[in-house]
């Protein structure tokens, strides 16, 4: 019999890569019966599986010599979870080996079940030594080659490889601090506690909300006040536009996510943060003349990969869209107004590159915070991963 957290880390990496859904939502619904022990197991195997398929998939080809594309779904599933055990969890052998083949045995693949036995069995047998030979790169540390490319590029292969090596670890776990007291450790950024899990209790009563250092920090970089008006163009779920003071339209073009925001806002007690559901490069035009922006843009999400096992795999940059978003804040915000642009990205074409196309003057951050200036443009912060601890934000703050 399989084990159910081992079933529902076999079902949220089925999903995920054969049905394209996102590992969080897979993850929630096929954990939802599961007591806490099995839950963080099952998010660790799942989550660590998916992370690493690419990697996992070349040792199967390899080991087990047979290409992985022309596997029944559920058979490519179980393997890569027992790959995963096998390689970079200490399950004994037999455990990892005999709970993949249940898995195709319940998937009613009685035929496959000894196919699945023979590629684990050699699989365990030349893992570690295939792993160990692997040269340091995308396939060693399983990212797609395009990710290597742009942070060589950017940083250098040795910070590329400490890139790569830094999000395939857990990421901390942070909250804000909304009110009352908290059992954490204070940080480096103003309100921001590491803690050991979420205290979903404090949560459902808005006395935390669970969010990075890099994302906290460019909520602070706003710098909203009292009695002026902020928009945020890309709020939901509504983190960083609930930590703005003064008056906030908060603003998302999709009716759920819209939904979500005023709830959240509503949780956590910030009665300042109007929402709005519209197009961000759309609005109505009665929505204008504002002292601040903030444009948290989509993004390629370079930055938050530890935390979104599958990210790396739907990636996208969006340069387009970016500077079309920056456009339409500087028709929103008064001359002499401030826009905060921000992305959870490591990747210059999506930051530095958006602020030097959109012309606007920035202001000199890295004076505020010499300790996650750019190294290459000090004007601008930079938090990474492999040097801060923490997601990769990238923050600038311009005038208009």
């Amino acid at each position: 019999m399989v084990s159910p957290a081992r079933a529902a880390a076999f079902e949220t990496v089925f999903r995920v890569f054969e049905q394209d859904a996102y590992a969080d939502r897979a993850l929630r619904t096929a954990v939802a019966s599961l007591d806490q022990r099995d839950r963080a197991f099952a998010q660790r195997l799942a989550y660590g599986t998916i992370q690493r398929v690419r990697t996992l998939d070349y040792a199967i080809e390899q080991l087990g010599r047979r290409p992985v594309r022309k596997l029944d779904p559920p058979v490519r599933a179980a393997l890569r979870l027992g790959a995963y055990e096998l390689g970079f969890m200490q399950t004994p052998r037999h455990a990892a080996v005999n709970e993949a083949v249940e898995l195709v045995r319940t998937a009613k693949l009685e035929r496959a079940v000894a196919f699945t036995n023979a590629v684990l069995r050699r699989v365990a047998d030349g893992i570690g030594t295939l792993l160990e030979s692997l040269p340091e790169g995308a396939l060693k540390h399983s990212y797609p080659d395009w990710v290597e490319e742009v942070w060589t590029r950017d940083f250098g292969r040795e910070q590329a490889l400490a890139l790569m090596r830094a999000q395939n670890e857990a990421p901390e776990t942070v909250v804000r601090l909304i009110r009352g007291e908290i059992e954490g450790e204070p940080t480096d950024i103003p309100g921001a506690y590491r803690v050991a899990r979420v205290d979903e209790g404090a949560l459902a009563e808005g006395r935390i909300w669970p969010q990075s250092r890099g994302s906290q920090l460019a909520g602070l970089v706003v710098g909203a006040r009292t009695g002026e008006r902020t928009l945020d163009l890309c709020a939901a779920p509504g983190g960083k536009a609930t930590m703005l003071a003064g008056d906030v339209t908060a603003v998302d073009k999709h009716p759920g996510r819209a939904r979500e925001l005023e709830e959240n806002a509503a949780r956590l007690g910030a009665a300042n943060v109007s929402v709005v559901c519209a197009d961000a490069l759309e609005l109505p035009p009665e929505l204008r003349d504002y002292d601040r922006a903030l444009v948290d843009a989509p993004c390629s999400g370079l930055g938050v990969l530890a935390s979104r096992p599958d990210l790396r795999w739907r990636a996208e940059p969006l340069p387009e869209l970016q500077l079309a978003l920056m456009g339409a804040a500087v028709d929103r915000v008064r001359t002499g107004g401030t826009i905060v642009y921000s992305v959870c990205t490591l990747n210059a074409d999506e930051n530095e590159a958006i602020i030097d196309a959109s012309g606007l003057a920035p202001e000199p951050l890295g004076e505020e915070w010499p300790q996650i200036a750019h190294p290459k443009r000090p004007e601008f912060l930079l938090t990474r991963p492999d040097l801060h601890g923490t997601s990769g934000f990238f923050i600038a703050r311009l005038r208009v």
